[in-house]
């Protein structure tokens, strides 16, 4: 991305933050966060319809999404600026989202309260009813299956597609079947030289990236580095203990990271958070911790294109004096003229 992003004539972001991606761009549109302006939401689980009232004015020049969003517009001509807002105030598109979910409410009779009775006491509640809980899944389909056909071309639960099996790709069968990774312990010549395999789950304390600028780095990082957790026996053949710093590494790149000695991964397996903030040296060598730098970047099959999670590495002990962080401060900026 960092290559792509200087390939553009003017790169432009909007956030509230100096996130990585900030960092690298031309121009930085002051964004508002989210107490710093109203807006509507639901609950992961769909139980509640939230009302976000804005419980701050919004910091010297930052603007929120819609603001930055019809202004730039304007620049363009009414034309464009109408057919983007349809001349609605942040409000109006509130009040219009929340009563097309209450039309949808109404026809299945919830009962659901006005918009103002809604945003004045701030959420919506859907109950569960009592039939709910006795609900199973696929069972019309289970009393009929030929009439309640599935979504699928056979209208069947499908274990083999002849669609996938047509495209005849040769790292996506057409049915469910054990394909060798990319990079695994399996594999005798790589682990010569990268001997861990690295996993990348979802961090506990953050959602993705975000949050890592806030004081829940302080709940795990290792002198300020993202945490890697190792069994003892690889630590061990490594000279590495508790609290030390070192260098992960692997033909795509480097970073640093904090290890934590522990039996609750296994041996010959490391274990690092996805979503640390990108902080590049000079050469390459990211000072915080963000896996991605070292996860291919080949998708996973010429069908789901997803995204790989793990990785060969190798682990070493950093020497030397520990480098500074510098992404969770404020970038130089470009002389004018």
């Amino acid at each position: 991305m960092a290559k792509t992003f200087e390939k553009l004539d003017t790169f432009i972001v909007q956030d509230c933050f100096w996130t990585a991606s900030a960092r690298m761009a031309d121009i930085v549109l002051p964004a508002t966060t989210e107490q710093e302006r109203d807006d509507i939401t639901k609950s992961h689980t769909n139980k509640f319809i939230i009302a976000m009232h804005k419980i701050a004015e919004p910091y010297e020049q930052a603007k929120n999404d819609y603001q930055i969003y019809c202004g730039i517009l304007k620049e363009f001509g009414d034309k464009e600026y109408m057919a983007f807002s349809e001349g609605k105030s942040e409000m109006d598109w509130i009040k219009q989202f929340y009563n097309a979910s209450k039309k949808k409410g109404d026809d299945a009779k919830l009962g659901m309260p006005s918009f103002e009775e809604f945003w004045a006491k701030g959420y919506v509640e859907f109950k569960v009813p009592p039939h709910a809980h006795e609900y199973v899944t696929m069972a019309e389909y289970r009393k009929n299956p030929i009439i309640n056909r599935l979504g699928t071309p056979s209208g069947k639960f499908e274990i083999l597609s002849k669609k996938i099996a047509k495209a005849a790709y040769d790292d996506c069968k057409a049915h469910p079947t054990w394909m060798e990774p990319m990079e695994w312990l399996g594999d005798v010549e790589k682990t010569k030289k990268y001997p861990l395999n690295l996993v990348t789950p979802h961090p506990k304390y953050r959602l993705h990236s975000q949050l890592n600028n806030t004081w829940l780095r302080n709940l795990e990082e290792v002198q300020g580095r993202e945490p890697v957790w190792m069994h003892p026996d690889d630590a061990k053949a490594r000279g590495l203990e508790n609290g030390d710093v070192v260098r992960i590494f692997n033909d795509r790149g480097q970073t640093l990271a904090g290890v934590i000695v522990t039996k609750n991964v296994k041996q010959g397996v490391v274990r690092m958070q996805e979503g640390s903030w990108w902080d590049p040296d000079k050469n390459g060598l990211c000072r915080h911790g963000n896996v991605n730098v070292l996860i291919p970047n080949e998708p996973t099959s010429s069908l789901a294109m997803g995204n790989q999670a793990t990785a060969l590495v190798q682990i070493e002990k950093f020497e030397g004096e520990l480098p500074n962080l510098e992404v969770f401060s404020q970038p130089k900026f470009a002389k004018k003229g």
